[in-house]
């Protein structure tokens, strides 16, 4: 593990050494990451594990631009391309990133399909981090994580929003 300076803090940090693509394969190889919403963060975090060699498929409203833009990408309408509850129901790994606002919205469609086993991973911490105002709380059984930048110039160094101001 390497210790890196953020901003006057030290962190471990795991490095591509300790943790090479082969092993991510090789633990996500009966996974499917279901990346729901492919806005903003869905393409590059699809498209990226897709291109890795994991299994990925997308969640998106039909009829919308984002819906297009899968499908331009190459996801395939019925194989790797869903409504948002089908790829929630296929899904194992459940990559929520749609805006706060929609997750808060959509919370009650996706909790329902968090059975136990499986994980549900945010790239952006508001939703998970305020619960108590967001009602976003994992059920029993249920891994929960994020996978944010750290970026320490930011109030709260994961990400662009405002939320700790």
């Amino acid at each position: 593990m390497a210790q890196l300076n953020f901003g006057g803090t030290l962190e471990n940090v795991v490095t591509r050494e300790e943790f090479p693509l082969e092993k991510a394969q090789a633990i996500l190889k009966d996974e499917v990451v279901a990346v729901i919403g492919y806005g903003v963060q869905g393409p590059g975090q699809a498209l990226n594990q897709r291109d890795n060699g994991i299994h990925v498929i997308v969640g998106q409203r039909k009829n919308s631009k984002s819906w297009d833009k899968a499908m331009a990408d190459g996801f395939v309408p019925g194989e790797t391309l869903f409504d948002i509850e089908e790829a929630l129901e296929r899904g194992t790994v459940i990559c929520y990133l749609l805006s706060d606002a929609a997750q808060i919205q959509m919370w009650p469609t996706v909790k329902k399909h968090l059975t136990p086993g499986k994980a549900l991973y945010f790239s952006h911490g508001f939703g998970i981090t305020y619960s108590d105002q967001t009602g976003i709380i994992a059920p029993e059984g249920v891994d929960v994580f994020l996978v944010a930048p750290k970026v320490p110039a930011l109030p709260c160094g994961a990400c662009s929003c405002r939320a700790a101001d």
